[in-house]
């Protein structure tokens, strides 16, 4: 018997139950929407966390990314896929690429196809044959007469015995019948039919038989396309998860998580996002530091949560919960391969965020900070937006590789100036005096600019700054470029003086370059305890000057905040915690960009791949005639002077050593014309080949300088060689 036995059905009888309501006077009709929310503000006060989100539903929802809907939530009649002309197009294209891929697809395996057929066809005509035969002997009805022998019931036995041979008998007549037509009916079809009719009956027949025959776990034919699973996320999930994380809890007064949206997909498509509002007292630094326990309380992986800061209230925040891993799916290969000219003045196609938008990078008036452990594609960061300016036959390229490297060698196409390592090689004989020289030229450029700039009529140029029509007109306001590869390596020299000179040509580039056009790509796996005294001092105003950061895999939180600034780390943004991994290269934090910081997985540009545009590169500057500096075969012109003489031409009679500062202040004011601008350093790099840089004493004084004598045997030197 079963245990729970079916209850007489009069006990369900309407008319039954009348009366007894209408004999009681005393009796209260129950409101039933009364009685339901009370129920749910009773179980809401408990454990139980589904809860109401919204007083009342509004036409069309109250989504974060609002679906295409017009005034009271209607859906447009037509798609927007197919609402113009260009979406039509855009539509017709994709459809057809799919439906082309599965048509290749298939066609593949067809061949395959026809064997499976032919194997579950073989297999389904004796399930066919089987169940034909259960058919026929009516198995179905052996559980009732089996139920009446038990019951000693022999009347209906008798009576299910009679009619279970009628039905044999009957169905016996129609699977004869059958069988005979397909005996007699065969062969005279065969003789008579056209060979295509036989065919499209052998296979209608094949196909049927197959279909009987083959496991359900088991098709013949698998999909092309397969559409993604992922964990369906909920309400009660994210409250379950933020609860769990210590974020609040349900049972205590003013204590519970609130929604502030209704739950919606995102626009793209990619995965479920809400406006949180926190309990009073819990912050938004409490959900960041809380964001492994509720990855863990969603049950996803913790790259597929993303919290986002709501800029009216420190406790409310956005949950974005991504179907699937984002950033292990890679971007694919840089637009870039098409050759064709960019404008600097446009955005660069950077990669992709979490969210599978477009990232674009606006690279005028800004720097560019890139830093990461090695091996985790911070050149290849770097690179993609070199490349992106040289295809802009408009910019001038000026790079500096600090770790000599083959990443930057085919940039030589097109840069104007280049420079390879820090000490001397077989691709660049004096790296760090062709860097001084590169630097120099640039610090001048930038003093001309402005001092064009000022000269222009306000006609021209109404508010003083340079102009993308302006870059066009003066070759001399072209946009410059300035490529900075490991640029700590120049900040660590042998030379202090060296080191000085670099620091100081480095910042005022920083501070000043951008109002002439000069943007600066800095890239650095060690972004911090570079130098000391001034050189420690103007690097660090050098790196943190940068307006854009884009931080890869870090080693830890302190060289992450290094790369991206102290306050991002407070808003939710480490480096260090980014994911470790082959699938992960390219991926990083990019901050500074927009108010909204993405995490970015960038294009691949290879070496073949960087080659083929920059060859392209090459060509539209040829094609514009503005190939110029080294890639065109120009060398910067240095006058041969000799320059230990003109040092030791600024001594006096009897001093027998001179600080640095006193030697250039004096061949700036005898040699204007070739020392104006030389500094204490300058001056020392100068001769650092020749003459020890020593301290020396002078009245009372003491300061690094050069001594009278190391001159003249430095001299006497040179001319019995």
């Amino acid at each position: 018997m079963s245990d729970n036995p079916i209850p007489n059905p009069e006990a369900f009888d309407q008319n039954a139950a009348e009366p007894d309501v209408a004999d009681r006077p005393d009796a209260e009709v129950l409101d039933l929407d009364t009685a339901r929310a009370r129920k749910a503000e009773t179980e809401s006060s408990g454990t139980h966390y589904t809860v109401a989100l919204d007083d009342e539903p509004t036409p069309g929802g109250a989504v974060v990314d609002p679906p295409p809907t017009g005034s009271g939530g209607r859906i447009p009649i037509v798609p927007v896929g197919w609402n113009t002309w260009p979406n039509i197009k855009h539509s017709a294209r994709q459809a057809a690429a799919i439906g082309a891929y599965r048509l290749g697809f298939h066609a593949l395996r067809s061949p395959w196809y026809a064997v499976l057929a032919a194997f579950w066809s073989f297999i389904g005509l004796f399930r066919l044959i089987g169940r034909q035969i259960k058919w026929w002997w009516v198995t179905e009805q052996y559980g009732l007469r089996q139920a009446a022998a038990d019951a000693n019931d022999p009347g209906m036995w008798l009576k299910l015995h009679r009619e279970v041979k009628a039905t044999r008998t009957w169905r016996g007549i129609v699977l004869l019948a059958g069988l005979l037509t397909l005996v007699i009916g065969g062969p005279v079809l065969y003789a008579t039919a056209p060979t295509w009719a036989l065919l499209l009956i052998g296979a209608g027949m094949v196909t049927f038989l197959a279909h009987i025959g083959h496991p359900d776990d088991k098709p013949i034919i698998r999909p092309a396309t397969v559409a993604g699973r992922f964990r369906r996320i909920d309400p009660d999930i994210i409250l379950r998860a933020y609860y769990a994380a210590g974020l609040g809890n349900p049972d205590r007064p003013r204590q519970q998580v609130e929604f502030g949206s209704t739950m919606a997909r995102d626009a793209a498509n990619t995965g479920s996002q809400v406006t949180i509002d926190l309990p009073y007292g819990k912050t938004f630094d409490d959900v960041i530091k809380a964001k492994g326990a509720i990855a863990s309380g969603l049950d996803v992986s913790i790259n597929q949560v993303y919290i986002t800061r709501d800029p009216s209230s420190h406790r409310r925040h956005v949950l974005f919960v991504a179907d699937r891993d984002p950033l292990a799916i890679p971007a694919g290969r840089t637009p870039l391969l098409d050759g064709k000219p960019r404008d600097i003045w446009q955005p660069a196609p950077f990669g992709k965020d979490e969210r599978d938008r477009n990232v674009g990078l606006l690279m005028m008036w800004i720097s560019v900070l890139v830093g990461a452990q090695p091996r985790k594609g911070k050149t290849f960061a770097t690179r993609l937006l070199a490349l992106y300016a040289a295809l802009d036959p408009y910019t001038v390229l000026l790079l500096a590789d600090g770790k000599m490297s083959a990443d930057w060698e085919k940039f030589r196409l097109i840069a104007h100036r280049f420079v390879c390592g820090v000490v001397p090689n077989s691709r660049d004989n004096d790296p760090i005096e062709h860097l001084l020289e590169m630097l120099r030229e640039i610090k001048m450029h930038i003093e001309d600019v402005n001092d064009f700039l000022a000269s222009l009529p306000t006609s021209e140029c109404p508010e003083g700054k340079l102009t993308r029509e302006l870059s066009r007109k003066y070759p001399l306001l072209r946009v410059w470029v300035l490529v900075m590869e490991e640029f700590q390596t120049y900040f660590e020299t042998d030379d202090q003086d060296i080191n000085k000179e670099i620091a100081a040509l480095l910042a005022f580039i920083m501070a000043v370059g951008p109002s002439a056009g000069v943007i600066i790509l800095s890239s650095s796996q060690k972004p911090s305890g570079v130098g000391a005294g001034d050189v420690g001092r103007l690097f660090n105003r050098y790196r943190d000057n940068h307006g854009v950061r884009f931080a890869l895999r870090c080693g830890n939180r302190i060289v992450s905040e290094a790369v991206l600034g102290g306050d991002a780390y407070a808003e939710g943004f480490d480096a260090s915690a980014l994911p470790n991994g082959a699938n992960y290269r390219g991926v990083g934090i990019l901050y500074g960009h927009s108010d909204d910081t993405a995490t970015v997985r960038t294009y691949l540009a290879d070496h073949e791949d960087a080659e083929r545009i920059l060859t392209a590169a090459r060509r539209h500057r040829e094609a514009a005639g503005t190939l110029t500096g080294d890639a065109a075969g120009e060398k910067i012109v240095r006058e041969l002077r000799d320059s230990l003489a003109d040092v030791r031409g600024v001594f006096l009679p009897g001093e027998n050593g001179l600080h640095w500062a006193v030697i250039a202040a004096r061949l700036a004011e005898r040699l204007p014309e070739h020392y104006a601008d030389a500094t204490p350093e300058a001056i020392s790099a100068l001769l650092r080949e020749h003459v020890p840089s020593v301290v020396v004493k002078v009245k009372g004084e003491a300061a690094r300088g050069c001594r009278a004598a190391d001159i003249d045997t430095a001299i006497g030197r040179r001319k019995a060689a």
